[in-house]
């Protein structure tokens, strides 16, 4: 088969393969993408915050020492919150994390503890970065008064209040934003995202399924995201 024929064949598939795909981009990026909104900083937007910390019982939240949950069914998690620690598994590997002192951290695989310290590194880093992601879809809404947190009231074209939170450090993807929506007595309901890791800004992903641990703490069990769901399993809270 000459050179060109076999040129022409590769890039008529890549159009094949590739085109719906930019098409389907396309799409979502002009219906869905928005740009970051303005709104304003003070006692209204920290009280809007304290509202939907109270529909959540947040006291009940910071009482409980110790969360067990499973992401999509693929990462799971012992976090003893009181003592600043979490358990990481997925796959064969286990990944002790301490969230004050990164020396303390140990990876193992098959329950031996890795010795070699580049892929030591690796998994450790992949379960930070899994954690962080993970129980930030489990706890959000507990973490919008966080050190690096920034509030602001909203007000949308229906008149509603929502509630603009953005991350100036901390986490993974720090200057990420969140629009929080909620329901007449302030418990969230969704929020839209302006994130590094998404394509398109103003995204939105719904907070719903509630699940009342042991401990009265109230965490979501589902997740509504575009054509995505993302689902949180096995939830415990204890005090």
């Amino acid at each position: 088969m000459k050179l060109k024929k076999i040129i022409k064949i590769i890039t008529g598939t890549l159009v094949f393969l590739t085109l719906p795909s930019l098409l389907f981009f396309g799409f979502l990026y002009f219906k869905y993408n928005e740009d970051l909104p303005t709104g304003v900083q003070g006692t209204e937007a920290d009280a809007l915050a304290y509202k939907m910390l109270d529909a959540l019982n947040h006291e009940a939240y910071k009482n409980t020492n110790y969360i067990e949950w499973t992401f999509k069914r693929k990462h799971y998690y012992k976090w003893k919150k009181n003592k600043s620690t979490c358990d990481v598994y997925w796959k064969e590997y286990k990944v002790s994390l301490n969230l004050n002192d990164a020396s303390q951290n140990q990876a193992f695989v098959h329950s031996f503890k890795v010795m070699d310290d580049d892929l030591s590194k690796e998994l450790i880093e992949k379960a930070r970065k899994y954690f962080n992601n993970d129980s930030f879809w489990l706890v959000a809404p507990y973490k919008i008064f966080d050190k690096g947190t920034e509030r602001r009231l909203v007000t949308l074209e229906n008149n509603k209040k929502a509630l603009l939170v953005t991350y100036t450090s901390g986490g993974t993807t720090p200057g990420d934003s969140y629009l929080w929506h909620f329901d007449k007595n302030g418990k969230p309901t969704s929020f839209q995202m302006w994130v590094d890791i998404l394509p398109i800004d103003g995204l939105t992903a719904t907070w719903n399924d509630w699940v009342t641990t042991e401990s009265g703490a109230q965490l979501p069990s589902f997740h509504e995201f575009g054509v995505f769901n993302l689902e949180i399993s096995h939830i415990k809270g204890t005090k």
